[in-house]
C-alpha cells in the first residue's frame, strides 16, 4: 500500500523535488531562471502537494545514478585513515588563513592577540564525526567557516567580546537527505577577551545545489 502524500516526511518529497528540479536542468528541460526560481520555492514551501507541483510538469525523472552522484558531492568530506591528535594556530599581531582542502585533526587550538585568524571547514576532510576547537581570542577579530551540513555547538566565554554563531546547529537535511547523526559536529570552547568570532556558512545549500546542477549540465551538454 503506498503512502499518502500528506503522511510522508515533507523534507523527504523535498528532497525528491530538488533532485527532479536539478535533473532536469542539468538535461536542458529548464531554463537557468526557472530552475533558480523553483529552486527557492522548494526550499521554502512547507506543503506537500505544493512541493509536488513544482515538478509535476518536468519529463525527467531522476534515477539511481544520479542520486548517488548527488549524495557523493553533497555529503560531508569524509576520508578514511587516521589524523593529526592536535593542531595549532598562533596569530600575534598579524592575520593567517586555514582553508582550501585540508584534513582537520580531532583537536585544533588557536591563538589570536591583536590578530584575525579565519578558519574555513568549507572543503576540509573530517576524519571522526566530533572535533574540537579551542580558542583563546584577544583584541582579535576571527571568523570560522562551515558548510551547511556540519553542525556547530559554541561553549566559548565572552569577556567584553561577542560570539555571532550564524551557522546551523543541526542543519536542515533540505535536499541533502542525510541524517544529522552522520554529520561532522564542531564544537568550539574556549575565551574571547575584547574580540569579536563570527562562525558562519560561506556556501549556502542552494549555492551547492546550483553547483551540482551546473556541473552536471556541464558533462550533458
Amino acid at each position: 500500500m503506498t503512502v499518502t502524500l500528506k503522511d510522508r516526511p515533507i523534507e523527504t518529497v523535498r528532497s525528491e523535488v530538488i533532485d527532479q528540479l536539478i535533473m532536469n536542468y542539468s538535461h536542458a528541460e529548464l531554463s537557468y531562471e526557472a530552475f533558480e526560481r523553483r529552486l527557492d520555492q522548494a526550499m521554502e514551501l512547507a506543503n506537500h502537494q505544493d512541493l509536488v507541483d513544482l515538478t509535476s510538469d518536468l519529463p525527467l525523472a531522476v534515477d539511481k545514478a544520479f542520486v548517488e552522484s548527488k549524495k557523493q558531492d553533497l555529503a560531508p568530506n569524509y576520508v578514511g585513515g587516521e589524523t593529526e591528535e592536535l593542531d595549532y594556530m598562533v596569530n600575534i599581531f598579524s592575520g593567517s588563513t586555514r582553508g582550501g582542502v585540508w584534513r582537520v585533526a580531532k583537536e585544533t587550538r588557536y591563538l589570536s592577540i591583536f590578530s584575525g585568524t579565519d578558519i574555513d571547514f568549507t572543503d576540509a576532510q573530517f576524519s571522526q564525526e566530533v572535533v574540537r576547537i579551542k580558542m583563546f581570542s584577544l583584541f582579535s577579530g576571527d571568523t570560522i567557516y562551515v558548510p551547511e551540513n556540519v553542525n556547530v555547538i559554541s561553549k566559548a566565554f565572552c569577556i567584553f567580546g561577542g560570539i555571532d554563531n550564524i551557522a546551523p546547529s543541526q542543519s536542515r537535511s533540505s535536499g541533502a537527505n542525510q541524517s544529522s547523526l552522520n554529520k561532522p559536529t564542531i564544537i568550539i570552547e574556549g575565551l574571547s577577551i575584547f574580540s569579536g568570532v563570527s562562525i558562519k556558512v560561506r556556501r549556502s545549500m542552494k549555492e551547492r545545489f546550483v553547483e551540482l546542477a551546473d556541473s552536471l549540465k556541464n558533462i550533458f551538454s
